[in-house]
């Protein structure tokens, strides 16, 4: 028989909040995390505003001269790996090293450091590279940095799935403890893209909003006015450990991880298929692989970006999946506040989903103001929502037609 898998401890770096117990708060307040672009002039730009992490120190956290070596991308996912580890209280030592593995997704990892370099090298030579941008700017870096840092030699590496990228990650891990690879995963990922290049690479694409007079109120996923998605960043994780680990070491126990299910689309490299039919099986996967039924779900968190073909392929998926039951389900997009993290975003929403088992509440879809007669759920708009959910679910899906879908469940000891 599979091991059960339980999550024992969190931690992100958002753009709500520069750890869980912050995030949670802000998102429980309704409050979004976009403000007109620091990282760079972006006055040139459709759009000049992003959901940026604020008030993070590497420095105070690293030193100097170990945050120099790391990409943002790998700064943020250590922080949210030293939360997470906190929070479960378990301690890396000879005695376990072996059996800690560690995956944390990217979809686009050191960009920002490539970049600098590339200008260094065209402005100065390309013997004034630096000697850490390979290390710095690959996807593993996050990953490679956390094992040292911390000393876990089990199972290590990084996933890109684009968009997908977190919950693949928690995913996949998960399953390494299920079939007995490790003990203790930490799993998520981290983003780091508010960079000029690529920010201008979505424009074109007419993938982000442009209400540059009002940042606050441009993420408004399934709402009729949507008109592209706030791009975000950041870095969340997950302590995954098998039960029996957690229980002999006494670790509280925060919820459970029961399903998985990831899929493609096979249809379109950036557009989702409009009946959303590789999402849908994406769910049913997910389901079965929690031996859970569509009425068993008390809430889903969306992967939901205010786009108007995502918006619409997701809720068709949805109803496709819980028939007549889909509007008895609440269903919330939490990046109306965080913006969308790309390959970090599943992973936000993954310690999100937990909060809502652990805190009983909902976190609400802020913005929805105009109902779009083809988006017809439960948003939970506007307002969080006092609710017990039993399982919850979130989805993710990316660029290339990756889907992945996570089940999340209230804690039972007797549950098999």
């Amino acid at each position: 028989m599979r091991k059960r898998v339980v999550v024992t401890g969190l931690g992100c770096l958002s753009p709500v909040g520069n750890n869980v117990k912050d995030t949670w708060q802000t998102l429980l307040a309704g409050r979004s995390g976009a403000a007109p672009i620091t990282a760079f002039d972006a006055s040139a730009h459709k759009t000049r505003f992003a959901a940026e992490v604020k008030g993070f120190d590497p420095a105070a956290l690293f030193g100097v001269r170990e945050a120099r070596k790391m990409d943002r991308f790998t700064q943020m996912a250590t922080a949210a790996v030293l939360e997470a580890i906190e929070h479960s209280n378990l301690a890396i030592d000879d005695n376990n090293r072996d059996r800690v593995g560690i995956l944390i997704g990217t979809g686009i990892g050191g960009i920002g450091t490539l970049l600098e370099q590339y200008d260094v090298m065209r402005s100065r030579g390309p013997e004034r590279v630096s000697p850490f941008l390979i290390p710095m700017m690959i996807s593993d870096g996050a990953a490679g940095n956390i094992a040292i840092r911390i000393g876990a030699r089990g199972p290590n590496m990084s996933l890109a799935t684009a968009c997908a990228s977190g919950t693949n990650s928690i995913g996949e891990a998960a399953e390494m403890i299920r079939r007995g690879s490790a003990d203790v995963m930490i799993a998520g990922a981290s983003e780091a893209s508010i960079i000029a290049v690529a920010m201008a690479g979505m424009n074109v694409m007419t993938a982000l909003s442009t209400r540059n007079d009002d940042p606050e109120r441009a993420s408004r996923p399934f709402d009729k006015d949507r008109d592209g998605f706030l791009m975000g960043e950041g870095a969340a994780v997950l302590m995954l450990e098998s039960l029996e680990y957690a229980q002999a070491r006494g670790a509280n126990i925060l919820c459970e991880f029961t399903g998985y299910g990831t899929t493609d689309d096979a249809y379109h490299i950036s557009a989702p298929a409009e009946n959303g039919a590789g999402a849908a099986q994406s769910m049913k996967l997910a389901l079965e692989n929690a031996g859970l039924q569509p009425a068993d779900i008390g809430y889903i968190n969306a992967h939901g970006t205010s786009t108007y073909l995502n918006d619409k392929s997701e809720t068709n998926a949805i109803k496709s999946v819980f028939g007549g039951q889909a509007y008895k389900i609440p269903v919330s997009s939490t990046k109306s506040m965080t913006g969308h993290l790309l390959g970090a975003s599943g992973a936000l929403e993954a310690v999100i989903s937990a909060m809502s088992i652990v805190d009983n509440m909902l976190p609400p879809t802020i913005n929805y103001e105009t109902p779009d007669p083809e988006c017809d759920l439960d948003y939970v708009p506007n307002q969080p929502r006092k609710a017990q959910p039993k399982h919850v679910m979130s989805n993710s899906f990316g660029f290339g037609g990756h889907n992945a879908t996570l089940v999340l469940s209230r804690f039972n000891v007797t549950s098999q």
